[in-house]
């Protein structure tokens, strides 16, 4: 049954699982769904001035998505000629977040996390506060004060060709490191993605800490005593595979090692995340107790649910997935042209899905190319058209080209590809649910 975005955040809320797991396509809703699951759990309040619906978002959910990375942007300042800063958007949320950072003291933390999930060298060092010359609206000369966490420089160690064998200087083949010198750098937007990421990343596991201590009166701050909910949408999108397998496991066993009442919602494009979330929080966990004995802390079969969100006509499903299965995405994307095949309702990206699983199929039987795959001619080459639909449908040189008709031949062909593909490599033969 289709719901609306607002129903389907009710589902969720109503769900009394610790750990809720969603698998979408990009622009399918996953952003749009947090918002409309935070409005739901901390309502925007229209006759109060005073700050207080910032603070009661703020005491019930904490969330991550495509919005939080827009509160960092980059401060080139081209005209002085200064060197790149990252500078944060002052608000509620993150005057509460720069707060919790500096008493907490974990600025460290956050530099250990970006560095470790990004491979990089640079080093996030936030700003102390200082004094600052500009001009107002009027062109006069004004000093302003830059408070303490408000502005993030990334530096890497200083480089400079080797030159003399001076003891402040460390040779390696071609360059020599200065010691104690660092340049400031811009990082790229993905890593810059990353470094928000590693922000919210290292407070939840403050958050997490804090509340597995059952005497309130012994954590270390009040702030998260309210919290109940954790809404994370699409960590990922700019990790390679080996980091984001990294982040996918210490993310599952941070949820795991939660012992309060906290709940938490994951959503994500990414095939190879979702699957190894899923995995990982289809585990078990077990708390060594103080005689030795093992306590069962996390029962996945009581805690943990996965979906599919998908969507038509302006409404939207979540399909519940089995949790003692991995998500294979190949078969998704075949269910999905079955669908569009059976409706009439071919389009060009469904090309594109053809190529994605050929593309998998190849890898998996060991053909170095996915033509090879294709209906044969009667000379033993795959089939020209197949191959040139494919290719003109999957990867347009110029957005001009992006016209969503096809045309009625190659909605022949397609159908018929699909059909060779499924009777020829032995796919289970199924109707399109």
């Amino acid at each position: 049954m289709r719901k609306s975005l607002d129903e389907l955040a009710l589902e969720l809320y109503e769900n009394d699982k610790k750990a809720t797991l969603i698998y979408a396509f990009n622009g399918m809703g996953k952003t749009r769904l947090s918002r409309a699951f935070k409005e739901l759990i901390a309502p925007k309040s229209t006759n109060d001035q005073s700050g207080n619906e910032a603070e009661l978002s703020r005491s019930k959910i904490l969330y991550y998505n495509a919005n939080t990375e827009d509160l960092f942007y980059w401060d080139n300042d081209l005209e002085a000629d200064s060197e790149p800063k990252l500078k944060i958007q002052p608000n509620t949320f993150t005057g509460w977040l720069i707060t919790l950072l500096q008493e907490l003291g974990e600025d460290g933390n956050i530099v250990t996390n970006f560095q470790r999930y990004t491979g990089s060298k640079a080093t996030p060092t936030f700003n102390e506060v200082y004094k600052h010359k500009t001009k107002d609206y009027s062109g006069k000369e004004v000093e302003i004060t830059i408070p303490t966490f408000s502005e993030v420089s990334f530096l890497v160690a200083a480089h400079k060709p080797v030159e003399s064998n001076s003891p402040n200087v460390t040779t390696s083949d071609d360059s020599a490191v200065i010691q104690g010198q660092y340049e400031r750098i811009k990082i790229s937007k993905g890593e810059e993605s990353n470094f928000v990421w590693s922000v919210i990343y290292t407070l939840l596991e403050q958050v997490i800490s804090t509340l597995n201590e059952s005497d309130a009166t012994n954590r270390i701050t009040d702030k998260f005593d309210g919290l109940e909910y954790v809404f994370i949408d699409d960590p990922v999108s700019s990790l390679d595979d080996s980091h984001l397998i990294e982040l996918a496991v210490d993310l599952a066993n941070l949820i795991k090692s939660s012992k309060s009442d906290l709940k938490f919602v994951v959503t994500t494009h990414s095939p190879l995340f979702y699957n190894v979330l899923c995995n990982e929080l289809s585990n078990k966990a077990y708390e060594k107790q103080a005689d030795g004995t093992y306590k069962l802390s996390y029962n996945a079969n009581k805690e943990f649910k996965k979906y599919r969100l998908e969507k038509a006509d302006g409404n939207f499903e979540l399909l519940e997935q089995p949790t003692d299965s991995p998500f294979s995405y190949h078969l998704f994307l075949l269910s999905e042209l079955q669908n569009a095949i059976k409706s009439g309702q071919i389009r060009k990206y469904h090309f594109s899905f053809v190529r994605n699983i050929l593309e998998k199929m190849a890898t998996f039987l060991g053909y170095n190319h996915w033509p090879a795959l294709l209906p044969k001619t009667a000379e033993d080459k795959p089939d020209p058209f197949a191959n040139r639909i494919l290719n003109l449908s999957s990867h347009s040189a110029h957005a001009g080209e992006e016209v969503a008709d096809v045309e009625e031949k190659d909605k022949e062909k397609l159908d018929e590809l699909l059909k060779y593909l499924i009777q020829t490599y032995g796919f289970k033969k199924q109707e399109a649910q």
